[in-house]
């Protein structure tokens, strides 16, 4: 496992699929490192708050690519500075993202967009006009009254359907979730 950049550990092993944004897990172990941090060295005190603050602008769809040269760089100082097991091995689950997933810290960066749909600020939820009946379940539900009826020309015919306001939808999913007809999905 160490040859490939792993560590064991406790012997715990974790599956992940399409279905998980590997931005967000490695924010999600860097969380940990951060609460369970002793605070006596600056780089596991100080470094590791820093990573995760990158790590939250970068999923909040602020982040540039010299943010992941910064990350990069923060997680070797933190590695070779800090004191402890835990401050050596903090940058572990980013740097081993970085390596294996960068083409996701890039769409996040670049495209604005997570790719496995789980970073709520890149979230965007589309009505599919094709499928879309305009029965208004998905307005009624939503929580921000984001959504509004409209009408669409498809082969020569005016079809009710229905709009998102990507302004005023706070990404609940509540519309996806009432849609019968799954004309809604998120990207």
């Amino acid at each position: 496992m160490a040859a490939i950049g792993s560590i064991v550990g406790s012997g715990g092993l974790i599956v992940m699929d399409e279905d998980n944004c590997m931005v967000d897990i490695a924010k999600f172990f860097l969380k940990f490192t951060v609460d369970e941090s002793c605070g006596k060295c600056t780089p596991c005190r100080i470094g590791t708050k820093r990573l995760l603050e990158l790590l939250e602008k970068i999923t909040d769809g602020k982040g540039t690519l010299e943010d992941l040269d910064k990350l990069e760089e923060l997680c070797y100082y933190i590695k070779a500075n800090a004191l402890c097991g835990l401050g050596q091995t903090a940058p572990n689950p980013v740097l081993s993202t970085l390596r294996y997933f960068r083409d996701e810290y890039v769409a996040h960066v670049v495209e604005k967009r997570c790719p496995a749909g789980v970073c709520k600020h890149l979230l965007r939820f589309v009505v599919d006009k094709d499928k879309c009946i305009g029965c208004g379940m998905c307005m009624r539900n939503c929580p921000a009254s984001a959504i509004s009826k409209t009408d669409y020309i498809a082969t020569g015919h005016k079809l009710p359907s229905v709009e998102i306001d990507p302004n005023k939808c706070v990404k609940c999913g509540v519309c996806m979730d009432n849609c019968r007809f799954k004309a809604i999905s998120k990207q």
